[in-house]
C-alpha cells in the first residue's frame, strides 16, 4: 500500500485578506449548475463546456465569452435575469468545510469579501451558509470590470488602507486567481478548481488553514501539509 507523507506547515503574513465568496467559503455550486446548465441549453451550447468557464465571472462576462459578438446590452439583460433566479435558489447552499471556524477566526482583523456576485446575490449566500457577512465588501455594483480583471481585489485594499503587496487574496477560479496575481497579491487556491491556475498555495478547503494574529498586527496564515501518497518502498 502507499506510505502517507506530508512536509512542513506553510506560514504566509499579510496586513489583510481578501476573500472570493463562491467556492471559496461558500459551496453554491449546485446552484450555479443548475441555472448555467439551463441557460446554455436555451441557446444552443454544451452545459459541460459554458461550466467550465462560468466560475468567477460576472455573468455578463461570462455569456461574452461563451456567445462572442452578441450585443453586451443583451448580455447585461440575460444577466439580470440569470443574477435573480440565483438569488431565489439557494437550495444546496453550504458552507465550504473549515468556512466556519476560518471566518470566526477573522473576526476583529482585516479583511473583506470581493465577489463577482450583487449584494442581493452575496447576502443571500452567505445567509444560506450561515457565515457572518464581512463589514467591508466589493460586490458587483462596486466596479467596473468583472475578474479577471484585479480591480475588485484593488477596491478592496484600498477600503481597508493596505497595500496590495500586504494582502492575501483567497479564490477558487482561475479568473480570480488571475485577477490576485495583477493585483499584485499572493493567492491562496481553495479547491479542486485553483489547482491549475497557479495560486502561491493550494488547498483542499479550509479546514487546512489555521490564523492567528501576530503581536504587530499583522495575520498569519498557517497551511498545514496535506497527505499525500508516496510510493511504497
Amino acid at each position: 500500500m502507499p506510505a502517507s507523507t506530508t512536509t512542513a506547515p506553510a506560514v504566509l503574513t499579510a496586513k489583510a485578506l481578501l476573500l472570493d465568496m463562491d467556492g471559496t467559503i461558500v459551496n453554491s455550486d449546485a446552484v450555479v449548475e443548475r441555472c448555467w446548465r439551463d441557460w446554455a441549453v436555451s441557446h444552443g451550447l454544451d452545459p459541460q463546456e459554458a461550466l467550465k468557464v462560468v466560475h468567477g465571472r460576472q455573468g455578463y462576462a461570462t455569456m461574452a465569452v461563451l456567445l462572442p459578438g452578441r450585443p453586451m446590452e443583451v448580455n447585461l439583460a440575460e444577466n439580470a435575469v440569470m443574477v435573480a433566479r440565483e438569488t431565489a435558489d439557494t437550495d444546496g447552499v453550504v458552507p465550504v468545510a473549515g468556512a466556519p471556524a476560518f471566518m470566526a477566526a477573522l473576526d476583529g482583523l482585516p479583511h473583506a469579501l470581493v465577489t463577482s456576485a450583487d449584494a442581493a446575490l452575496a447576502t443571500a449566500r452567505m445567509t444560506a451558509a450561515a457565515l457572518p457577512m464581512p463589514a467591508v465588501r466589493v460586490t458587483a455594483e462596486s466596479v467596473g470590470a468583472s475578474k479577471p480583471d484585479p480591480e475588485g481585489f484593488l477596491k478592496g485594499a484600498a477600503a481597508l488602507g493596505v497595500d496590495p503587496a500586504d494582502c492575501i487574496v483567497f479564490e477558487d477560479s482561475a479568473a480570480g486567481i488571475t485577477a490576485g496575481r495583477a493585483a499584485g497579491m499572493r493567492v491562496i487556491g481553495v479547491g479542486p478548481r485553483a489547482a491549475a491556475h497557479g495560486p502561491t498555495v493550494h488547498v483542499q478547503d479550509l479546514t487546512s488553514l489555521a490564523v492567528t494574529s501576530g503581536p504587530d498586527g499583522s495575520i498569519r496564515i498557517t497551511v498545514r501539509p496535506e497527505p499525500q501518497d508516496a510510493p511504497a518502498r
